[in-house]
């Protein structure tokens, strides 16, 4: 079971880890220390949120020990990967640049904009995981991607 779990959903929370720690290396070793700890307690899956939600979950969780234990800081000059799995994204968010303004938003527009358009999480499993409605994960990703476009119109 849990092998179908890992072939279903290692590729999303292997998309959300990276979209937390910019680091294609880090997010793979976080991504195998979620699945570790996954089944270490799949017994306290209540079934209450999707397995996504609950997996995220520890996510975070690996992801927010893997900074204490490093006394890494976030910045927003971090640069941010290159993505090479363009037949998973639509071609109109693969530049760079539109990451890169991604990247320069505050938390937590920036959260769900690369949940939305890397992972590819509809908006009420975002909600679930970040604690918001599924309309305030609507609202606030609209707002992103009209800053975006804003953006993009001034430098052209």
């Amino acid at each position: 079971m849990i092998e179908e779990i890992y072939e279903m959903y290692s590729r999303k929370v292997f998309l959300f880890l990276l979209s937390k720690t910019n680091n294609v290396d880090i997010a793979e070793e976080l991504t195998q220390e979620t699945f570790f700890q996954a089944v270490q307690c799949i017994d306290r899956f209540k079934g209450n949120s999707s397995i996504l939600t609950w997996l995220c979950g520890i996510a975070k969780n690996v992801w927010l020990k893997d900074l204490r234990k490093r006394q890494e800081t976030l910045s927003i000059d971090d640069d941010i990967p290159e993505i090479t799995d363009t037949q998973k994204m639509n071609v109109q968010w693969e530049q760079k640049e539109i990451l890169q303004l991604i990247h320069d938003m505050n938390e937590p527009v920036r959260e769900v904009m690369y949940l939305r358009l890397i992972s590819n999480l509809s908006f009420a499993e975002i909600g679930e995981i970040i604690g918001k409605t599924e309309n305030w994960t609507r609202v606030t990703f609209f707002r992103g991607k009209q800053k975006i476009v804003k953006e993009m119109l001034k430098n052209e």
